[in-house]
């Protein structure tokens, strides 16, 4: 680390504080923290152990479930072993580059979990919609390429934000980041330089994922909605709307907590920032944690197959 002529850092590496406010109780926070990250890491190998096994979930929207499975995998590793470390040991030091790589593995997947859910609204789209050309649009092929493209969204947008901060942002006032994790403007606060760059292209990725994907996603719901009110019963209705209850859970078990933690930081300058990192933290982890239960609850073919796990693992040898 150097110290500049205006008293500015050029840090080698950040100090994380954790919880700001309740470095106190670390300790007793580490419990439900590191509960909450062990169901998601066992739900989602649940989930993709499951559907490996069982063919006749084979199909594109079980495919992009395994898709989120993995990706919830990934997002919640890339903040809860640090998270406890800082708990359990004090470890809150973390080198700058590490500090760039988590910062870029959390909001590009962040990213990639919009755009499969993107994906996902197309396949339910096409399947109540037009379904006799389901199979012919939706291959596997076609599949693997969505979610080819998702991922190279994910990089493609946030690719430039950590070569944006080693490029533009060398000095800052301080090395200790509030926060539980590296999170992109968290760091730019920090900086002494223009961050006037940063802070549009960081707002513009939010907008163009968030509120394009969202209104996307609503578009071909409506689109849905108005095909399923054409049908002739009630029970055929329900019956179709049923297909995409899971998906529309896993959609606001999704927005909702970013839309929350998004807008009380943006606008929440009286809520005490321990409940600021807090929110970041519990958007990270809610949707691995509930995405599993959704679909093992709602979804026949694989509640039926834990059912028939969980029998056959208590039936004595």
């Amino acid at each position: 680390m150097f110290m500049s002529n205006n008293a500015c850092l050029v840090p080698s590496s950040f100090w994380l504080t954790g919880i700001p406010g309740l470095q106190s109780l670390h300790i007793w926070l580490s419990i439900p923290f590191s509960s909450m990250y062990l169901v998601a890491i066992v739900g989602n190998v649940t989930i993709l152990a499951v559907i490996k096994v069982e063919r006749s979930l084979h199909q594109p929207m079980y495919f992009f479930l395994c898709m989120l499975a993995i990706i919830d995998l990934v997002l919640s590793t890339s903040t809860m072993p640090k998270l406890l470390a800082i708990f359990w040991f004090g470890a809150h030091n973390i080198d700058l580059d590490a500090c760039l790589a988590q910062m870029f593995f959390i909001h590009c997947f962040a990213t990639v979990e919009s755009g499969i859910f993107l994906a996902m609204a197309f396949d339910r789209y096409v399947a109540i919609c037009d379904p006799l050309r389901h199979t012919l649009v939706l291959t596997h092929a076609a599949v693997g390429r969505l979610g080819l493209a998702a991922l190279f969204r994910g990089v493609l947008y946030i690719g430039p934000l950590p070569l944006m901060i080693r490029l533009r942002l060398p000095l800052y006032r301080t090395q200790i980041i509030a926060h539980s994790y590296c999170e992109h403007m968290a760091i730019v606060t920090l900086a002494c330089g223009d961050t006037t760059v940063n802070n549009l292209y960081g707002m513009g990725i939010g907008f163009l994922v968030l509120i394009l994907d969202s209104l996307a996603i609503t578009a071909s719901y409506v689109m849905i909605f108005r095909a399923v009110m054409g049908l002739a019963t009630p029970e055929a209705r329900l019956k179709t709307l049923g297909t995409c209850s899971s998906h529309i859970c896993a959609i606001l078990v999704f927005y909702i907590p970013i839309a929350v933690s998004s807008l009380t930081h943006r606008f929440g300058h009286h809520v005490p920032p321990h409940i600021h990192i807090l929110l970041a933290n519990f958007y990270l982890l809610i949707p691995p944690i509930l995405n599993p239960v959704v679909y093992a609850v709602r979804t026949k073919q694989i509640r039926e197959r834990l059912l028939y796990i969980l029998k056959a693992g208590s039936q004595p040898k």
